[in-house]
């Protein structure tokens, strides 16, 4: 019986040949049935793949074999299903990519990057080790979200704070705005879906003057595997595949708001224009009616 899964994973290692790492992966998983979107810099792999359990745990062994990328962190996740060619139902081509930066914060230069990982970024911290902390310090932990700001609006650690960027490359102006300097001398705990996007954020936040920073080993997908929807965690999590949303639990709250009309919701849309790729959070029955564009094509 096929058993369809979902892969996420990443590596920080230097690899002197991005583009022979490329070819060999888009080789393995096209003959394993895969599909997806994998990026390589000269710091590492960021990969999410979906397809059958067996094929997938085929690609990972294969991956491991070779030495810089046996200590992929991963993480496995539910799949919606397989097509009858038994391709994953929620990816809808593979993708494999050489880019500058393995997550894209605009600042590949100032990432430093050894057979250990990231140099100089937070303290990382296990979901056992995060309660611990706010345990013993109590609300002067503040949660930063390193994710877009509309993944935020369905989900969320509570009373985080959700910067005001619409993707990764603006985190760095953010950062340098001065709206964050209270929290330089305070406990600050960043966090995002997998961990991957803290690895960098945590590191910029350092170099920037922030004292005491710690990320979410394994980002919200670890925690909720210890903690559920029964710890610190509110609401769905954003993923970017075809499931749009997942929860961990038969109870989830559901924080989001419709864009159009005000209701309760989890269900996110991609706004109506095409060229667009900002997420709303519309609730199915104005998706049906009248589907939304963003703030910046309302007019169209």
């Amino acid at each position: 019986m096929a058993i369809p899964k979902i892969l996420l994973y990443y590596v920080f290692t230097p690899l002197s040949d991005p583009e022979a790492v490329r070819l060999w992966q888009r080789d393995l998983c096209e003959s394993l049935g895969l599909r997806g979107r994998i990026l390589i810099s000269k710091d590492g792999l960021n990969g999410t793949l979906g397809g059958d359990l067996p094929a997938l745990k085929r690609y990972l062994r294969k991956t491991r074999e070779y030495a810089p990328f046996k200590q992929l962190d991963v993480k496995w996740s539910e799949g919606t299903g397989l097509d009858p060619a038994g391709l994953s139902l929620d990816f809808p081509r593979l993708v494999v990519k050489v880019r500058d930066e393995i997550v894209s914060f605009g600042a590949p230069g100032e990432l430093r990057v050894d057979a250990g990982g990231v140099v100089g970024g937070g303290t990382k911290l296990s979901p056992a080790e995060l309660h611990a902390l706010v345990e013993e310090r109590g609300d002067d932990v503040a949660f930063f979200d390193g994710r877009n700001a509309f993944e935020a609006e369905i989900g969320r650690f509570r009373n985080a704070i959700v910067p005001d960027v619409a993707n990764t490359r603006e985190f760095v102006a953010e950062l340098e705005s001065g709206k964050y300097d209270h929290l330089k001398d305070r406990p600050v705990v960043t966090y995002c879906t997998g961990g991957i996007r803290c690895e960098v954020l945590s590191s910029l936040m350092k170099d920037r003057g922030f004292g005491e920073v710690y990320q979410l080993d394994g980002g919200v997908v670890r925690y909720v595997e210890a903690f559920g929807d029964d710890g610190l965690w509110n609401g769905s999590l954003y993923v970017f595949d075809q499931r749009m949303s997942v929860d961990f639990s038969g109870h989830v709250a559901v924080i989001g708001h419709c864009t159009v009309c005000g209701e309760p919701t989890k269900n996110m849309l991609n706004c109506r224009d095409a060229s667009c790729r900002e997420q709303l959070v519309v609730c199915p029955a104005c998706v049906a009616a009248d589907p939304p564009a963003c703030s910046a094509h309302t007019a169209a």
